[in-house]
């Protein structure tokens, strides 16, 4: 198997036992959802400021956690006004997590078992009331 991470390309054929496993990678604590439309073709919109300081790209794989229903799903991230505390839930997920709802926004990362043993993902916790941080 050919992998290639952190710009470096990886040959696993000759290791017998090598293993990658899905670490958490970032996590935006108890946000609350701002708007829900239903009419767009798909994704979570996230206020920037939230995006640089929980590491998380435009375009990235998220799981979104609802406090309030339990559901749970995963879509990808669509970058929000800088400043502007939103949180917005686009196309069919605004049927699983509605205004008001507290959620919890976390992204993964495959890494190889000894590195995942040392890293550290990181974590934000804005403020739940207006989503900005504190």
């Amino acid at each position: 198997m050919i992998f290639i991470y952190k710009q470096k390309t990886y040959n696993f054929a000759w290791k017998k036992n090598y293993m990658l496993i899905e670490v958490l990678k970032s996590k935006i604590h108890l946000v609350t959802v701002t708007e829900a439309n239903l009419n767009y073709v798909g994704s979570i919109t996230i206020d920037e400021d939230l995006m640089d300081a929980s590491n998380i790209i435009e375009g990235e794989k998220v799981q979104v956690v609802n406090l309030n229903n339990g559901e749970r799903l995963d879509t990808y991230v669509i970058k929000g006004r800088r400043g502007s505390g939103e949180i917005v839930m686009n196309g069919p997920a605004a049927r699983k997590m509605m205004v008001g709802d507290v959620v919890i926004i976390m992204s993964f990362a495959l890494m190889d078992f000894e590195e995942a043993k040392k890293f550290k993902p990181k974590v934000i916790f804005p403020d739940t009331k207006t989503n900005r941080l504190k």
